[in-house]
């Protein structure tokens, strides 16, 4: 999807855009260093792991409550309006999100405000173990920007050249009117929803074994080697060097220092307040006090 959109253009991800990310020039880099908290991480080490953002890349940073960034992709959205910027804002999330009230409310303020914001839904099935038809009796998520007088779109999100061809003709509808688009795309969660979760307890085998047939990637690697375009040994011979390259990066991200203790407490204000900074030298002096409990700020201050 990042594909059909220009550089000067906002994306609002959740958890699975790492795609996104790395297309716009997030490199492995700057990947290592958000996943280990270290001194390079963007964020200072203050979020959590694949919470990535960039202000250069007009990448928002993912945040962890469910469906928050949709709303505020109307908003920014509807700022670029104002501005009269030849650009949109793209809001990433999953069916399971659009079951929260945020979902709901974005999409009734961008209709109603005419926001240029184009919504990206994922609709791969499950909310973690939560089947779609568990979450909602309608059809699909494409129904409900029908109901809100948005255009939308419902394609195979498998499909990657239909991905592209969906976002390119959502982003010139939105520049050209100041409206929002909804993209259903459908598709699949192949793996677990995280390293803590086991599908084995809620699909079948025979489930996955169906769709495994419909991987996106497997079905674009078929159809360049039918156009001669590609071939296995190049294939293996990428995905050995991807391998390569994110061992290498993993082995220098995890020997850089912590971010300094020293910013815990910035950002907030303009300058730290006394009683932020009475908290820092409290934290410090117990830090001195258990030096072994705190391996990697212990003797750095």
């Amino acid at each position: 999807g990042a594909a059909g959109l220009k550089p000067q253009d906002m994306i609002m991800m959740q958890y699975r855009e790492q795609g996104a990310l790395i297309y716009r020039g997030f490199d492995l880099k700057d990947l290592m260093n958000q996943l280990f908290s270290n001194a390079g991480d963007l964020g200072k080490g203050r979020q959590m792991p694949i919470h990535y953002g960039s202000k250069a890349l007009n990448c928002m940073t993912v945040s962890s409550p469910l469906a928050t960034q949709i709303p505020q992709a109307t908003g920014y959205a509807y700022g670029q309006k104002l501005q009269g910027t030849d650009a949109v804002t793209i809001c990433y999330f999953g069916e399971g999100a659009a079951s929260e009230g945020d979902f709901h409310a974005g999409l009734n303020m961008a209709a109603v405000q005419e926001a240029p914001v184009i919504f990206f839904c994922r609709n791969n099935g499950y909310a973690i173990s939560t089947p779609s038809d568990e979450q909602f009796k309608g059809n699909g998520i494409a129904s409900r920007g029908v109901g809100y007088g948005i255009k939308t779109i419902r394609i195979d999100g498998n499909d990657i050249l239909a991905v592209l061809k969906a976002t390119q003709i959502a982003r010139a509808y939105a520049v050209k009117e100041n409206k929002p688009v909804l993209i259903e795309a459908m598709s699949y969660r192949l793996g677990a929803h995280s390293t803590s979760d086991d599908p084995s307890g809620y699909r079948t085998k025979e489930e996955e074994a169906k769709w495994q047939s419909h991987d996106p990637i497997l079905r674009m690697k078929n159809w360049l080697i039918k156009q001669n375009w590609w071939d296995e040994a190049q294939e293996t011979a990428l995905f050995e060097k991807y391998r390569e390259d994110v061992l290498a990066a993993v082995k220098v991200a995890e020997k850089i220092d912590k971010p300094h203790i020293d910013t815990m407490i910035t950002d907030v204000y303009d300058v730290p307040s006394a009683q932020l900074q009475a908290q820092l030298d409290e934290v410090k002096a117990h830090v001195n006090k258990y030096p072994e409990a705190y391996p990697f700020t212990a003797g750095k201050f």
